[in-house]
């Protein structure tokens, strides 16, 4: 039986940890949310988004190696790390590959571990309306631990969790009840995420230079209207050299701002047309609805149509925007 692609069950933004006996938290990974379907002669690997990431991931292909079940879609994250921590910007390296002859010398340069965190469907059956604690020891029971296949552990304290993770200035973390179902397609407070940083997808307006090279990045969301207003400029951050200068040569320039609000750095701006799209990371919004403490992870795939300040509608937005 073919297993379609289905949407994963996402997690709600909050400020205040849940306390409660019956609930666990998991460390957040600045990773790709990736599912993997096997319906006992093929494996598929599927983004949350429900592209195919097939290719870009060979050596999750032998199912047999890390998984003991005759069938099964496994929900989890695939990581790669920057020195000892894991980076959005490294996994992108392997993400937006689309040409197969580059994927073997990828696989060397860039390794890649999947953490595990959840199970949907398992020997034919689905088991998405059984409780997370019953999901998990299923998961414990299929999972053949690998140096670069892992399960995510449940930690009991998340308020010393989110601390550790602060120290260390990972993403953050999620808390998840242990009797809660599995929502296909779905997103609620039975899964909650704590950010230390927030992170948005922001579509490129315009640049700046310095002695003749581009040095900041202009960004901009769209609102509830369509209109696209500029929430701050942001430098070369975690994006390679090489691929900073080409993204300078194919952006297309206008004669006049793309953006219905006046950026504070209009002065001798390059304006450009919004077709590209990066993940930028920052502390949280000014009372001006723009980016405080900005860095740029990665120039990322997606339609610039997806740049909305409400692409997070349960964090905080500024101001009155939406």
């Amino acid at each position: 039986m073919e297993i379609k692609p289905v949407i994963p069950f996402e997690p709600v933004t909050v400020s205040a940890l849940p306390t409660s006996s019956d609930w666990v938290a998991q460390i957040k990974w600045d990773g790709v949310r990736m599912l993997t379907y096997f319906d006992g002669k093929e494996v598929r690997l599927v983004n949350r988004k429900v592209n195919d990431r097939t290719m870009q991931y060979p050596e999750f292909l032998d199912i047999s190696r890390y998984c003991r079940a005759s069938s099964v879609i496994l929900d989890g994250e695939f990581i790669a790390f920057d020195s000892s921590r894991p980076s959005f910007h490294e996994i992108m390296k392997r993400d937006s590959l689309r040409k197969e002859q580059r994927i073997p010398l990828a696989v060397k340069q860039t390794p890649v571990t999947y953490m595990i965190f959840d199970l949907l469907y398992a020997n034919g059956d689905w088991v998405t309306e059984k409780p997370l604690k019953e999901r998990q020891q299923l998961l414990a029971d299929i999972i053949i631990p690998q140096p670069n296949v892992q399960v995510v552990q449940n930690v009991t304290d998340a308020e010393a969790l989110y601390t550790v993770m602060k120290q260390h200035q990972m993403e953050g973390i999620v808390c998840k009840d242990l009797n809660s179902t599995y929502m296909i397609n779905g997103k609620d407070r039975r899964w909650q995420k704590k950010k230390i940083f927030l992170d948005h997808y922001a579509a490129i307006g315009g640049f700046t230079r310095r002695n003749g090279m581009m040095n900041a990045l202009l960004l901009g969301l769209f609102d509830a209207k369509g209109d696209f207003r500029y929430i701050g400029s942001a430098g070369i951050g975690k994006i390679g050299k090489d691929e900073w200068r080409k993204l300078e040569q194919d952006m297309a320039p206008l004669p006049d701002k793309p953006f219905v609000n006046q950026p504070d750095q209009s002065r001798d701006a390059v304006w450009t047309k919004p077709q590209f799209v990066v993940k930028v990371e920052f502390l949280e919004w000014t009372p001006a609805a723009t980016m405080r403490q900005p860095v740029i992870q990665a120039i990322v795939q997606m339609p610039v149509a997806d740049c909305r300040f409400d692409q997070h509608p349960e964090g905080i937005m500024p101001g009155s925007i939406s």
